[in-house]
C-alpha cells in the first residue's frame, strides 16, 4: 500500500522504495505527491549533505532516499494518509541500454522480482535463463512459469505460454549485469568505484585502501575474496567477484547505508562472466599478472587470461598499474581510460625508493621513501617487497581522494588481513604465518621475500586444490622444493579427487629440485608436526588456505580454520 505525504512546498527530485532484498520502483512519479510510509522516522542531513540527502526509515525495514533538504522544524507540516496501489518496474525500463528482441508478450509487463535462481521464483518475477558450467537455466523454464514468472531472458527459443514476455539476448549474464543495476536503481552512480585485478595483491590492497580511506572519514563499503562488508555487516564470500545481480545488491545497499565509495577484487573470471558489466568505475587497478587460472573451468589459455584483465581497463575513468610488470602494456592494450603507474620503476609516477627491510624479535616488516608525484617516509607491518607494491597501489588509489600523508602512514600501519602473512604467536623461538599463496606465482613471491629475512630455515606447508590444473601442482612443488629448506605437503581442499593423488602430482614437482620434504595428508597433523620440529629462528609458512575456514570434500566444505587447528595442537602438546 502506498502512503503519500502533502506537505506546503515541492522539491522533491527522485524518491526510491526499497526493502531488504527487494527493490520496488516508483516511476512517474508527480512532484505534488511523493510516496512515503506511514509511521517513519525522519533523520535530517544523514548521508552526502552536498547532494541533501535524507534518509527516512521505519521499523518495517522499508527504506527511502528523499533528494531533498528535509528541514527538522518543518517536519509538523508533513501529512500522511493511505492511499493508492503499489506500482512495479516494467520489463522496458529493465532492458535500457540492451540490444534484445522481444519474441512474445509485451515490455510493458510489470516485474515484481528479478530472478536467477529458479527456486526464488514468485509471481511476476522476470527470470534469467543462464548457462552455468554444470546447469542450463533454459531447462528450467517450464518449472519458473509453473511458479508465476511473466517475463523470460533467454539465448535460446523456448516454449512459453502467451501471456508470458519472451526476450531474446546474445548473452544472459551480460543482460543480467544491465538488468540488476536497473532494477535497484544504478546503485554505482551513488558510489565512487574502485576496482581492483591482477594475479596476486587484490585482496590486501582493497584492505589497505579501505583503511587508508576510512581514517580519512570516508564510509567505505568492500567486495572480495574473503567477504563483503557493508558498513558493520560482514557478508562471507564465495566467489571474489560475486555475480552481478549481488554486486548491484551490495552496491545498492552500501549507498543506502551512507557509504561515499566502495572497493572491490576484479577477477578475471568475473570479467570474462560480465559480473562487472555496466559499473561505471572512478579507478581500475592493475597489480600483476601471473600464469594462473588456465584451465577446463577457467581461462582457455594465458592471451584469454591477459585479455579478460584488460577490459576493466575499457570500463573506468582511471587506470592505475604496475609499470615494473611485464605484461602491463599487453593488459593495457586497447584501454580508454587515463592511465597513472606505480612501482620501483625510475618511469613510475608514484615509486618506491630506498627500500629496507625490518627486523625485530616477533616482528617482519619494511620501510621504504615514496618518490614521484608524493614525497613521504613509510613502514609497513608486512614484511617484503610485495608488501611495497600493495601499499604503493593503495598510496596511489589514495591520493586522489585527497588523503593528508599522516592518514595515510597511520592507517597502513593499522591494516590487517586476515590470512594475508598472518603472523600467529607459537612460540619465543620461531615465527609462524598463515598465508593464501596458492599458486607458484605468489607462492614464489612469499617464500623470496621470507628467504631475504635469513631465517635459519624456511619451512613451507601446502597442499593443492582438486578439480583444478595440474600444472599448479607441478609448479607450486617445484617452487617449494627450491626455496624451501623444508616441504611438508598435506592435504588442501581436494573436492572430488583422492587427496593423495594430488600430493603425488606436488611430488612431482619437489624431484626437480634437490628440496626435502615429508608428506603428512592430514592437514592437523601436518601442522602439528611443524609445530613439533620448529628450530630457533626458523620461519614457519602454512600456505594455501589462508582466510578459508573450511576444507571442501566431496562438495561437502567440512569446518576447519587453521587457527582453530593451530589452537587444537598447542594444546594436545601441552598435555604431553
Amino acid at each position: 500500500m502506498r502512503m503519500y505525504l502533502r506537505y506546503p512546498y515541492v522539491g522533491i527530485i527522485q524518491i526510491r522504495l526499497r526493502v531488504e532484498t527487494k527493490k520496488f520502483p516508483l516511476s512517474r512519479l508527480k512532484a505534488s505527491s511523493p510516496i512515503f510510509i506511514y509511521g517513519f522516522i525522519i533523520q535530517p542531513e544523514v548521508g552526502d549533505s552536498k547532494k541533501k540527502f535524507c534518509y527516512i526509515e521505519n521499523r518495517m525495514y522499508l527504506c527511502y532516499s528523499v533528494m531533498e533538504y528535509i528541514r527538522l522544524e518543518k517536519r509538523s507540516k508533513y501529512h500522511i494518509y493511505p492511499e493508492a496501489e503499489e506500482e512495479n518496474m516494467k520489463v522496458s525500463t529493465l532492458l535500457e541500454g540492451l540490444e534484445y528482441t522481444c519474441c512474445q508478450g509485451s515490455t510493458e509487463q510489470e516485474v515484481t522480482t528479478v530472478v536467477y535462481d529458479s527456486r526464488k521464483v514468485e509471481e511476476n518475477s522476470l527470470f534469467i535463463c543462464i548457462r552455468g558450467a554444470v546447469v542450463d537455466g533454459h531447462k528450467f523454464v517450464p518449472d519458473v512459469i509453473e511458479k508465476g514468472a511473466k517475463t523470460l531472458i533467454v539465448e535460446e527459443e523456448v516454449e512459453a505460454p502467451s501471456d508470458v514476455t519472451v526476450i531474446k539476448v546474445a548473452d544472459t549474464r551480460y543482460a543480467m549485469a544491465f538488468i540488476s543495476a536497473a532494477y535497484f536503481g544504478h546503485p554505482a552512480k551513488e558510489l565512487k568505484t574502485i576496482g581492483i585485478t591482477g594475479t596476486k595483491g587484490k585482496t590486501t590492497t582493497t584492505y589497505m585502501v579501505k583503511s587508508i580511506l576510512e581514517n580519512a572519514g570516508y564510509k567505505v563499503g568492500l567486495i572480495g575474496t574473503i567477504e563483503a562488508i557493508i558498513g558493520d555487516k560482514h557478508i562471507p564470500a564465495h566467489n571474489t567477484t560475486p555475480e552481478s545481480y549481488l554486486v548491484q545488491e551490495y552496491f545498492r545497499k552500501m549507498a543506502d547505508a551512507g557509504c561515499d565509495c566502495v572497493v572491490m577484487e576484479v577477477s578475471s573470471q568475473g570479467l570474462m562472466l560480465h559480473r562487472t558489466a555496466g559499473i561505471p568505475f572512478e579507478i581500475g587497478i592493475f597489480t600483476n599478472l601471473g600464469r594462473d587460472h588456465i584451465g577446463p573451468n577457467e581461462h582457455k589459455d594465458f592471451d584469454d587470461y591477459k585479455r579478460c584483465k584488460g577490459l576493466l581497463f575499457k570500463q573506468c575513468k582511471l587506470g592505475i598499474a604496475n609499470v615494473d610488470d611485464k605484461y602491463f602494456k599487453d593488459v593495457f592494450k586497447g584501454s580508454t581510460c587515463k592511465i597513472e603507474t606505480f612501482g620501483f620503476s625510475p618511469e613510475a609516477d608514484l615509486r618506491a625508493e630506498n627500500v629496507e627491510l625490518v627486523s625485530r624479535p616477533g616482528y617482519l616488516g619494511v620501510a621504504y621513501h615514496v618518490a614521484g608525484v608524493m614525497d613521504f617516509d613509510v613502514e609497513i607491518d608486512v614484511p617484503g617487497k610485495f608488501s611495497v607494491y600493495n601499499s604503493l597501489t593503495a598510496i596511489s588509489v589514495c591520493r586522489h581522494f585527497q588523503v593528508p600523508v599522516e592518514m595515510i602512514k597511520d592507517a597502513l600501519k593499522k591494516a590487517k588481513v586476515k590470512g594475508r602473512i598472518e603472523m600467529i604467536k607459537v612460540s619465543d623461538d620461531f615465527t609462524l604465518m598463515i598465508d593464501y599463496a596458492h599458486n607458484a606465482m605468489s607462492l614464489e613471491s612469499l617464500l623470496t621475500t621470507l628467504k631475504e629475512y635469513n631465517p635459519k630455515r624456511l619451512v613451507c606447508l601446502f597442499g593443492c586444490g582438486g578439480n583444478r590444473s595440474k600444472d599448479r601442482r607441478f609448479e607450486m612443488g617445484e617452487v617449494s622444493g627450491r626455496l624451501a629448506d623444508l616441504t611438508i605437503i598435506t592435504s588442501d581442499n581436494p573436492r572430488f579427487e583422492e587427496p593423495q593423488d594430488i600430493i603425488n602430482d606436488i611430488k612431482i614437482g619437489i624431484a626437480k629440485t634437490d628440496g626435502k620434504y615429508v608428506e603428512i595428508c592430514d592437514r592437523k597433523e601436518a601442522i602439528k608436526y611443524a609445530i613439533e620440529h620448529g628450530e630457533p629462528g626458523d620461519v614457519i609458512v602454512l600456505a594455501g588456505k589462508g582466510h578459508e575456514d573450511y576444507q571442501e570434500i566431496c562438495g561437502v566444505k567440512h569446518p576447519m580454520d587453521e587457527r582453530v587447528l593451530i589452537k587444537e595442537v598447542l594444546e594436545e602438546l601441552k598435555e604431553k
